[in-house]
């Protein structure tokens, strides 16, 4: 499994498409601890979230970034301080949907995470009971069919996050 740097590395490797689904209702990342505490204070959450910078790096190389978040209303503290963050990842050109499963009933997802790099490279993420990442498994090649079609289902059923977002905040 990847973790740390070697997961990192993906994001620069990849030359034209990221998508990733997303499941979990909370995540565990140190990096964001501080950040997590300064949005539940009601503080000033910084530039960085007005144009996020790590999503620009991908996108202002003409790469192509999207996710998919799963979620069920209503959202906990820290899918409201993720979603709080999206306006920011879509300014810098991400695109997002949301699939909130107390407003759609939705078959045919896992109920993991996990990254599609260029249609070709699936990685599944494995995350500790509380949101801890442990790190990213690349599938064999033969589960790519199935991943495809995770994604293409998961976008055809998205709401755009801005209508969610409109319906939500």
């Amino acid at each position: 499994m990847l973790a740390g740097e070697e997961f990192g590395r993906l994001f620069e490797s990849f030359e034209r498409t990221a998508f990733r689904l997303e499941t979990l209702d909370e995540y565990d990342i140190e990096e964001e601890r501080e950040e997590f505490a300064r949005f539940l204070a009601g503080g000033d959450m910084g530039p960085e979230w007005a144009d996020n910078p790590w999503v620009r790096s991908m996108t202002g190389k003409g790469k192509r970034v999207s996710r998919v978040h799963v979620l069920r209303s209503p959202l906990t503290d820290y899918l409201r301080y993720e979603l709080s963050a999206y306006p920011g990842n879509i300014k810098a050109g991400e695109e997002i949907g949301i699939i909130d499963l107390s407003e759609q009933t939705v078959t045919g997802l896992p109920d993991h995470d996990f990254w599609l790099f260029d249609d070709r490279d699936v990685y599944r993420m494995h995350y500790t009971d509380a949101g801890a990442f442990l790190g990213a498994e690349l599938l064999p090649t033969d589960r790519l069919p199935e991943y495809r079609a995770y994604r293409d289902r998961a976008v055809a059923v998205a709401v755009p996050f801005a209508s969610y977002w409109e319906r939500h905040h």
